[in-house]
């Protein structure tokens, strides 16, 4: 699933590193999403949109082909 998750985190300056710790999950784990080779649960995409200021519908782009 594609997402905005390094565009939005680079706007608002914040590390991967950063991120990972306000999310409760490691630096790889964040590294891992926005390349698209990990796929976060309900709750991680839930607190990663809160951290980054907008919803999960913003946050990922659902692409019907992925299914």
């Amino acid at each position: 699933m594609k997402n905005n998750i390094r565009d939005l985190r680079k706007k608002m300056r914040i590390s991967q590193d950063e991120l990972a710790k306000k999310c409760g999950v490691t630096r790889q784990t964040i590294n891992a999403i926005e390349n698209d080779k990990y796929d976060p649960t309900l709750s991680l995409a839930f607190r990663l949109a809160v951290h980054l200021e907008t919803v999960v519908d913003q946050l990922f782009i659902f692409e019907e082909d992925s299914v």
